[in-house]
């Protein structure tokens, strides 16, 4: 099937962020005198929002306004670390300016306050390739709802139909099933094609290049 619009995740989709989400929450929990959950536990909840991950992960009960400041810790850690750790998936760059090429329209939904997705998305020189992209801010409900989805739906006036989202978590998927659009999973992000498959995507890649193959 052909696709005229093309919605992508950004962490472990568009951009190799694993690391320095790793560090950052590490950092971030210990600086707040909170257990540092395991690298296993921080990759599992990657794809949703850290407003909701964050409460999964600590060993006590964070009033909101704890939660506040310990977001805040995580986003300043965040910072520091992404010039060393993130970089763009090998290929993506290509593969987006080739859908530009096709005439195709690119969006970014992220569990990112949009604020850091603009950032991230100019440090990697991937942002001049993107419509619009959006923030956990620009929702009411964070994946695996499909606010974020809708929101490109219908400011944009899309066809459901002729649109895809392309992520790299079980809540990707799961989020675009709520949105009533196909989905693609991608391999090489956070979970593994074996968790994607229980997913039952509509799509699933190893490669960045392999996004040609779905036009």
């Amino acid at each position: 099937m052909n696709f005229d619009n093309y919605i992508f995740d950004f962490d472990g989709t568009l951009a190799n962020s694993k690391q320095c989400a790793i560090e950052a929450t590490k950092e971030a929990f210990a600086q707040f005198g909170l257990s540092e959950p395991s690298d296993a536990d921080i990759v599992h909840y990657m794809g949703i929002s850290i407003e909701k991950s964050f409460i999964e992960m600590s060993d006590r009960f964070l009033t909101e306004d704890a939660l506040n400041q310990l977001l805040e810790l995580f986003r300043e850690q965040y910072r520091q670390l992404e010039t060393t750790y993130l970089c763009s998936v090998i290929g993506i760059s290509e593969t987006l300016e080739q859908l530009l090429r096709k005439k195709k329209q690119v969006f970014v939904v992220s569990s990112k306050k949009t604020d850091v997705l603009l950032r991230n998305l100019d440090h990697l020189g991937l942002g001049r390739f993107i419509q619009e992209a959006i923030g956990s801010d620009k929702v009411t409900r964070y994946k695996p709802d499909p606010d974020g989805i809708n929101y490109i739906i219908q400011n944009h006036h899309l066809n459901p139909a002729r649109s895809i989202y392309i992520g790299d978590a079980i809540h990707d998927i799961q989020m675009a099933k709520a949105a009533g659009i196909k989905s693609c999973g991608v391999t090489w992000g956070a979970f593994d094609a074996k968790a994607l498959l229980r997913e039952n995507p509509d799509y699933i890649l190893n490669e960045a290049d392999e996004i040609n193959t779905i036009l």
